[in-house]
């Protein structure tokens, strides 16, 4: 299988594997660094909706603050993390993102209230920083044009892992052991990556990568970019351009921000007995059930995308694909409030988790499509950007909006963001049809 792929001259053909084997083993070992550190963070999620108060929090707005202020802790930090980057070691700050991981996630145990928890969250968006551009210059040095995809989807397929087993098993966990103890369990399996980034990350600096890290760091790293021009490229403000961009930032707070971070208590509200469900012998309380059904999600994505990415290829495009995933998803939001039969209940829900796999992954495409020329990765870092402001906002907007709409209305709310995006699409699509070639 490897003959296809050996080059004339035999004599650096062995060296040529050799290196290619070793950058492979780079990535998958920050992959998995990342996936590690990642364990606490998407057990938060699943478990503080639900036992806000044994995190010794006063009111549901605390929440949401909580659950968004290492996304905008991360957004002027990055710039300064890739700067960083090329003038230290990469394992420098992947071991100091490692051990910051674990220590947050122990304070989620071990310490309580808001301000606590206000300075580990802020911490851990630090972390996160120096994992996401430590691990893009990792690809970046590991890859070239024959196996970067490759590699960029290894590395997040292991990222993946992370948060699967952290929403999984952390929900599960906090239903039987309570929120802190199973906040102290993850963080003493995340000290496993502090030995794993001395061992394998090395201890280089690279001054070029770091620049262009720093330049992209609002990116994601789950596509391969090109290299940013000298001078950035002016981005052309055209109604399809800013469509997309609003498409992103609104989605991101219904589905990364509100829809996340209050599943929880929608099944709490919603399930049979108070707050628990027996199944074959054995009882599920919301935060197991909502780890199951964000596990669920996360194990059909790498299935589901790739054909819902190539089926918005064909002859009809994207668009008709997207807004009748924009449309399932608004009818889910607005159905998930009723009092339903819980087996209906569920189903809908599920309906939900497969439209926002729909849309998140038809909202990328539909920003790449309008990334051309030479403003391409300007645009694709804008919408990153966007995305990411979005999802911070949706927890803190979310949930201090509870008080005054409810859950249910908050939901109901959700679904008229994303018909009034389904109607923005139709006159820009109406209006293009209109306008002469």
């Amino acid at each position: 299988m490897l003959n296809s792929h050996i080059p004339n001259d035999r004599t650096t053909a062995p060296a040529n594997r050799s290196r290619e084997a070793e950058g492979r083993l780079r990535v998958r070992i920050i992959a998995w660094i990342t996936a590690i550190s990642l364990l606490g963070d998407s057990m938060l999620y699943i478990v503080l909706p639900v036992y806000w108060q044994s995190f010794g929090l006063d009111a549901l707005w605390q929440v949401g603050v909580l659950l968004s202020v290492n996304r905008f802790v991360r957004l002027p930090l990055n710039p300064l993390v890739g700067w960083l980057y090329g003038r230290m070691s990469k394992r420098s700050g992947v071991l100091a993102a490692a051990v910051l991981a674990f220590l947050t996630t122990a304070a989620y145990g071990a310490l309580s209230g808001f301000a606590a928890l206000l300075a580990a969250r802020a911490l851990w968006g630090a972390a996160w920083s120096l994992l996401r551009i430590g691990g893009y210059l990792t690809v970046l040095e590991a890859a070239d044009d024959s196996n970067r995809g490759r590699l960029l989807g290894s590395y997040n397929g292991i990222i993946g892992v992370g948060s699967l087993v952290g929403m999984l098993a952390g929900g599960v966990l906090a239903d039987t052991l309570g929120a802190g103890a199973v906040s102290l369990l993850l963080a003493a399996v995340m000290l496993a990556g502090v030995p794993l980034a001395w061992r394998y990350v090395p201890a280089t600096a690279d001054s070029r990568a770091g620049a262009a890290a720093a330049a992209e760091s609002a990116g994601s790293p789950s596509a391969a970019k090109p290299a940013l021009p000298r001078r950035p490229a002016a981005l052309a403000p055209t109604p399809q351009a800013a469509l997309v961009l609003a498409s992103g930032l609104l989605t991101a707070v219904v589905f990364f921000g509100i829809y996340l971070g209050t599943m929880s208590r929608m099944i709490e509200a919603h399930m049979p007995a108070p707050g628990t469900l027996l199944v074959l012998g054995a009882t599920l309380g919301a935060a197991s059930l909502t780890g199951i059904v964000q596990a669920v999600r996360w194990a059909w994505s790498p299935l589901l995308s790739p054909r819902i990415g190539a089926w918005s290829d064909g002859p009809r495009g994207r668009l008709p694909v997207y807004l009748g995933s924009l449309a399932l998803a608004a009818a889910a939001l607005a159905l998930l409030p009723l009092p339903l039969p819980f087996a209906a209940w569920l189903a809908v829900l599920m309906a939900a988790q497969l439209a926002s796999t729909a849309i998140t992954t038809l909202g990328d495409a539909l920003a790449a499509d309008a990334a051309t020329g030479s403003a391409r990765v300007a645009f694709m870092t804008t919408f990153t950007t966007v995305v990411d402001v979005g999802a911070a906002l949706g927890p803190l907007v979310g949930f201090a909006l509870i008080g005054s709409l409810g859950l249910d209305g908050l939901y109901y709310a959700c679904a008229g963001l994303l018909l009034l995006l389904i109607a923005a699409w139709a006159v820009h699509r109406s209006l293009r049809s209109r306008s002469p070639a």
